[in-house]
Order: structure tokens, then C-alpha cells, then sequence
């Protein structure tokens, strides 16, 4: 049986025109993407965005606007018959950010949930930076707006 996998992603840009992205360490693979997770059962997309900033960056945030879903097929990258819709919301943070931010790349610790987070401006974005094919599109639309 083929299933949706319902993700949803935050969107942080800072007076300075950066963005917020994370490098992560998941199911044994480094990956860099954009802050954000997986819907649960009875959970709206707007609320899944606010609970995943609390749990990721520990701040409570305002959606400012829906930014991009997913337009094409993506097969889930983790997860065997399950379609992937991905959901991305600019946000801004309402309290201080209680994860340490960075300005640069470092090396991600290889342990399981590991995470950093840094701002990269989004003039300097690398789309081959991105793990999955949606934060690629997703990192072009930034560039080009």
C-alpha cells in the first residue's frame, strides 16, 4: 500500500537576507535541508511548522506566508511506497532561537539526530548543496526572488 509522507519546512530569511538551513545526521546519512519535519496524525500543516520550530530551535514563530508544495512526484527518500509532499512556509521567529546558530559549515556530528543550524546567504545558496530534490527547487525559487 502506498502512503503520503506530509513534511513541512520552515523558511527563516533575517534582515541580512539570509536563510536558515540545517546540516543533520539521519539514518546514517549527513544531509543538509531546510529546518522542518513530518506532520503526525491530527496535526494541521501550520501547527506541524510551529511545533517543529520549538522542537528543532526551541522559538515560537509566526508563519508569515505559505512559500512552495511540492508539484511533482517524489518518492520518499527514507521510506519504501511513500509519496512525499513537502509543504514550505516563510516564518519569522516571535522568541530568541534556543539552538546555537551558526555562521559557517562544520562537519555534523555522525550520530543519530545530530544537527547544526546556519544562515547562508541566499545570493551564495549552493542548489547542489541540498540533500533532497524538493529543498533544490525550493533553494531556486529563493535565489530567484
Amino acid at each position: 500500500m502506498s502512503v503520503f509522507n506530509i513534511r513541512v519546512y520552515a523558511l527563516f530569511i533575517n534582515e541580512s537576507n539570509q536563510v536558515l538551513v540545517t546540516d543533520e545526521f539521519r539514518f546514517g546519512n549527513e544531509m543538509t535541508k531546510f529546518p522542518g519535519g513530518g506532520l503526525i496524525w491530527g496535526e494541521g500543516t501550520i501547527d506541524c511548522v510551529k511545533r517543529e520550530c520549538g522542537e528543532e530551535l526551541g522559538c515560537d514563530i509566526e508563519v508569515i506566508k505559505h512559500f512552495y508544495t511540492t508539484e511533482v512526484f517524489q518518492a520518499a527518500a527514507f521510506h519504501d511506497n511513500q509519496q512525499l509532499l513537502s509543504i514550505y512556509y516563510q516564518v519569522k521567529n516571535l522568541t530568541p532561537f534556543n539552538a546555537p546558530i551558526l555562521s559557517n559549515k562544520i562537519e555534523v556530528e555522525k550520530k543519530e539526530g545530530a544537527q547544526n543550524f546556519r544562515w547562508v546567504a541566499i545570493e551564495k545558496l549552493d542548489i547542489k548543496e541540498f540533500t533532497f530534490p524538493i529543498d533544490k527547487i525550493v533553494a531556486h525559487l529563493l535565489k530567484s526572488k
